[in-house]
């Protein structure tokens, strides 16, 4: 069921936005270790997707994958206590910031494994549907990805079975520091059509744009038209790693950076908005990410003697020791 509200559009791109500084703020105060990958300035990308998901859907994203789990409902407070290893995150402080979950809203995981989301979310959708359910699924990833056999090969699998999944290239122009000219031959549209799978290129930045085409995808998948591919072209306004902020890697032309942040996805959604609901929004998200930070900081961190605790899905604990 697509959501079209305007303003739960800019809460979702607003949240996302909010969470990441947030979350690299904690990276520079030691609370999150590591580091991450920040999701600043795709924000459309994953909100704009999002909504156009029913109850029972499923998607997997990337190693920048916050946003996506954020856009699919999860509790912010339990992400952030996650990315700082709390055993009140959402896997326990398990997963971290390239591995969140939430299989209760059909998230399986972020991934730190280039181009590993289409295999999943693949196998994931084909399983539902054997069941007779009326599953459909997101597999994001970026333009890097698209040059990994495994993302062709559940390319190749989807359009074969006609598995309803909607792929989803968050083309921010880089593969890590490798400027897409130099790693792409040919187009990412063009690799879809190779399989037969329609694609279109939206503006990533926009999220209704995106809301839009994903919904129109969504509803011909659903009425079985098979896999769908979309290109959002997009601009990732942070560094690939927050460890580039110590650094500092010179990669992007200054001009071109001041380029792709003038299109601002948060500015872009809010200024659909009465500034009055915008204003409220911000305060909402200000609000629920203070409390978020409270809660993942006063989290206890794991046992060490818990260390090999959920290695199986029986519960069964690993045991220590040689021989």
């Amino acid at each position: 069921m697509t959501d079209a509200d305007p303003v739960r559009l800019y809460r979702t791109v607003r949240l996302i936005r909010r969470f990441e500084e947030r979350a690299v703020e904690l990276v520079h105060g030691g609370q999150i270790v590591g580091g991450i990958h920040p999701y600043l300035g795709q924000e459309g990308i994953a909100a704009g997707v999002c909504a156009a998901l029913g109850a029972d859907d499923v998607v997997a994203g990337t190693h920048r994958g916050h946003g996506h789990v954020l856009a699919r409902g999860a509790d912010p407070a339990r992400m952030l206590a996650e990315l700082c290893g709390r055993v009140t995150g959402l896997n326990a402080g398990r997963g971290g910031s390239m591995h969140a979950a939430d299989f209760s809203l059909g998230v399986l995981g972020a991934n730190a494994i280039v181009g590993a989301s289409g295999a999943i979310i693949t196998g994931a959708v084909w399983g539902r549907r054997r069941q007779g359910r009326d599953t459909v699924g997101v597999s994001f990833f970026g333009d890097g990805a698209v040059n990994e056999g495994m993302l062709l090969e559940a390319f190749n699998l989807a359009a074969l079975w006609r598995v309803p999944v909607l792929f989803v290239c968050e083309n921010n122009g880089y593969a890590t520091t490798m400027p897409i000219a130099g790693a792409v031959a040919g187009s990412i549209a063009g690799r879809a059509a190779a399989f037969g799978i329609p694609a279109a290129r939206v503006d990533g930045q926009d999220p209704e744009t995106v809301r839009a085409a994903a919904a129109a995808a969504v509803d011909r998948m659903r009425a079985g038209g098979g896999p769908e591919l979309i290109e959002a072209r997009t601009y990732r306004f942070d560094a690939h790693h927050t460890f580039e902020h110590a650094v500092r890697l010179d990669y992007r032309p200054p001009d071109e950076v001041t380029r792709g942040r003038a299109r601002d996805p948060v500015r872009i959604q809010g200024e659909r908005l009465p500034d009055a609901d915008r204003a409220a929004v911000d305060a909402e998200v200000e609000a629920t990410l203070d409390a978020a930070v409270r809660f993942a900081l006063d989290s206890p961190r794991p046992d060490p003697a818990d260390a090999l605790a959920y290695l199986y899905a029986s519960g069964l604990t690993g045991r220590t020791g040689g021989g």
